[in-house]
């Protein structure tokens, strides 16, 4: 019967699909209108290919975002090097414009065609992946079904489930088991993750690690860097960095807070640029003065909130400080990656709403490189104790580097669990070499 359930949800899923497909052009377009889908390349979401498909063996990676696009940077200029072509799928402009920057020519890329079945299709009749690799937990129904019935391998790496993720597949257990027994590995971040992914079905299943610890530090422009120091001068930074709704608020009340103490620029990156002009509004409205990077903004010695408005850049606002904040994580839930602040030399605060990166905010906080604040009085006391306290901030970076290197070993983890995979991709390359070869 559950058999029969799980059939039943996944062809009304299929067939509610076909009966909106034809309406999705209006969807395309709209997004398009508002900046965040590339209107000259909207065909590819529809599954039409505007790029040759490379000669010989083909791995398709799939990487939603801007996050998950570096994470797995490192694992595809390995599979790479080894000689097999990528097609890269990502789901936004700005991750795409990261694939470029970070991968240039090593990957073709191609927006991640709409789970629809004549899409999924269109997609893997034309670029025949030997392939398919996922990034974290990205899970879409007909793409899944689609590679099974093709009988192509489909791996997910760096595989995490949140709390409320694991929660909903819970309670569909045949639907879940349909979908994941489709699932040649999944190599999780967590033995937490590892235990979920087993639960749902999932089988065989390894953990690797965080592959986000083994990629480089964030890029950064060195002109742009050495200009803002300049003039910053002497003044006391801290950044509130990928923060959501409230939280620059709470960020402001804090700069509020001390600016009588000290001379200080606050330094506030949103998750989502477009609410800035919504946020400069709100900060303004408090007398706070604002200086943005997208309008190229001094920072002269009267700017109380340099507003971080870029995609891209989070290594150019880090790097400009030693304390930041992590949002996503005081008046929203999940929280947000904590590494790539401990890995710019950051002592790390947070909310504790945390959900999403509980193991490493746990292993970070043992260690003494990252502190869980309450509320916003706790926020704006520990900024100012690290602020003041040169010994105790130079510790918390100290730990965090030392954290950082203690879980690296992803990458080296993942290639091996994939070998079974790779190593015949690697003999066919070599028996049909690739034309860019």
């Amino acid at each position: 019967m559950s058999s029969l359930r799980a059939r039943l949800a996944l062809s009304s899923y299929r067939w509610i699909g076909t009966a909106i497909y034809p309406f999705v052009g209006s969807y395309l377009a709209l997004r398009a209108a508002k900046g965040k889908e590339d209107a000259a390349r909207r065909r590819e979401r529809y599954g039409y290919a505007s790029a040759p498909r490379p000669q010989g063996p083909l791995v398709w990676f799939h990487a939603a975002s801007v996050g998950e696009t570096a994470a797995v940077t490192p694992l595809i200029k390995e599979i790479h090097r080894r000689g097999i072509a990528v097609v890269l799928t990502t789901g936004t402009m700005t991750s795409a414009r990261v694939a470029a920057e970070r991968l240039g020519s090593t990957v073709v890329h191609q927006y991640v065609p709409l789970d629809f079945k004549p899409a999924v299709s269109r997609f893997l009749e034309y670029w025949e992946p030997d392939l398919a690799i996922i990034a974290e937990s990205e899970i879409w129904p007909m793409t899944i079904i689609e590679l099974g019935r093709r009988q192509i391998p489909q791996v997910l790496v760096n595989a995490r489930l949140s709390d409320r993720s694991f929660e909903r597949w819970k309670k569909r257990p045949s639907l879940a088991d349909a979908l994941f027994e489709n699932l040649a590995l999944v190599i999780a971040q967590s033995d937490v993750d590892a235990e979920r992914f087993r639960t749902l079905g999932a089988l065989p299943v390894m953990v690797s690690g965080n592959l986000k610890v083994d990629t480089d530090a964030l890029p950064h422009d060195p002109q742009a860097l050495r200009d803002y120091r300049q003039q910053i001068g002497t003044r006391k930074t801290w950044a509130a960095i990928s923060t959501f709704d409230g939280e620059e608020n709470a960020a402001a009340t804090v700069h509020r807070a001390l600016m009588e103490r000290t001379r200080l620029l606050t330094i506030i990156v949103p998750r989502h640029p477009e609410r800035c002009d919504d946020i400069e509004a709100a900060l303004a409205a408090k007398g706070l003065k604002i200086a943005r990077r997208t309008r190229g903004d001094p920072l002269t010695p009267d700017v109380d909130i340099f507003l971080g408005d870029t995609i891209g850049e989070m290594g150019l606002y880090l790097r400009l400080t030693e304390v930041a904040f992590v949002g996503r994580s005081l008046f929203a839930e999940g929280g947000q990656n904590p590494l790539e602040p401990a890995m710019l030399g950051c002592a790390v605060l947070s909310g504790g709403n945390v959900q999403n990166f509980r193991e490493t905010y746990q292993m970070m906080s043992k260690n003494g490189s990252a502190k869980i604040v309450r509320d916003v009085e706790m926020l704006a006391k520990g900024v100012n104790y690290l602020l003041a306290n040169d010994d105790m901030r130079r510790s918390m970076i100290d730990a965090g580097l030392e954290a950082v290197q203690e879980m690296r070993g992803a990458l080296t983890v993942t290639v091996k669990g994939l070998e079974p995979y790779i190593n015949p991709l690697v003999v066919k390359a070599r028996l049909q070499p690739r034309a860019d070869s």
